[in-house]
């Protein structure tokens, strides 16, 4: 399979690049600094240098040729204000979205969060504020599109080691921690599974194992 990762510098994208090319498949890491390229070569990916927030769909898609598959886990990241907040996690999904689109490529998986159904904490800041609505706006207009998407969003992520076993449900489900290596485990078995398409899951730490978890909501 070749793959598509976008943010692949981050703490789930590194994850994903390393489990992906570590079973035998081709990946490509969209990176905005090219400092950060010996980093995903470190991990078995090759680099394409783009900066999502200026980059057109056209010049994107150029890097998805021959693609099977993109995966969206780029974000602002912590220390960003409200204007990123929507360049990068709505704007640069639907860049994404887009650039497949025009590069024939249909698979789809969005890396969002969990708590984007419910009202807004009016005791949380306005940088918060934002994110949701920006990952809001990125599934929705995921969801408007024709590609073959699936919406996956985690708990709140912990840098502890995986366990190989989670909880994977349609929402709702309850507020709970997931670790950012089995987010990328499971990423990588939604790749192989055609029934999670057109299908929204929320993802916690749990008592099933990965492949089993993903399975079971891909019937």
């Amino acid at each position: 399979m070749q793959v598509v990762i976008a943010g692949a510098h981050g703490k789930i994208g590194l994850r994903l690049v390393a489990l992906l090319a570590g079973r035998g498949d081709v990946v490509t890491g969209v990176v905005r600094n090219p400092d950060h390229r010996g980093d995903v070569e470190q991990a078995g990916g090759t680099v394409a240098v783009v900066d999502l927030e200026s980059a057109t769909a056209e010049e994107l898609a150029v890097h998805l040729t021959d693609a099977d598959a993109v995966v969206f886990t780029a974000g602002a990241g912590p220390g960003s204000g409200v204007a990123r907040k929507d360049t990068v996690d709505r704007a640069a999904a639907e860049l994404l979205a887009e650039a497949a689109r025009l590069a024939e490529v249909r698979r789809y998986l969005l890396v969002s969060s969990t708590g984007v159904d419910e009202p807004l904490d009016p005791g949380r800041d306005e940088v918060w504020a934002a994110y949701v609505k920006a990952k809001k706006a990125a599934e929705e207009a995921l969801r408007a599109t024709d590609l073959d998407w699936t919406i996956l969003r985690p708990g709140r992520l912990t840098d502890d080691p995986g366990t190989g076993r989670v909880l994977l449900a349609p929402p709702p489900v309850e507020r709970a921690d997931v670790t950012r290596d089995d987010t990328a485990a499971v990423l990588a078995a939604l790749l192989d599974s055609p029934g999670s398409v057109g299908k929204v899951l929320e993802l916690r730490e749990g008592e099933d194992e990965v492949h089993e978890a993903v399975a079971a909501v891909s019937r």
